[in-house]
């Protein structure tokens, strides 16, 4: 039986911190940020974790 391959687009949007949680970038932070304010643009660029079952489907296709 081959290897188990990696999700390669799950492996260029989460990354797994040194714990083992699984990190991920917010949304709509990327362009029109004339439109959005300072407050909501200062939260969309900080990373935030994934929890629960989400997390468990995410870490089995980073580790596959």
């Amino acid at each position: 039986m081959p290897k188990m391959k990696s999700h390669r687009g799950a492996c260029k949007r989460f990354k797994t911190t040194a714990s083992g949680k699984i990190k991920r970038e917010r949304m709509n932070g990327s362009h029109n940020l004339e439109h959005k304010n300072r407050k909501r643009t200062r939260r969309l660029h900080q990373a935030t974790l994934l929890e629960g079952k989400k997390a468990k489907q995410i870490k089995r296709m980073i580790l596959a």
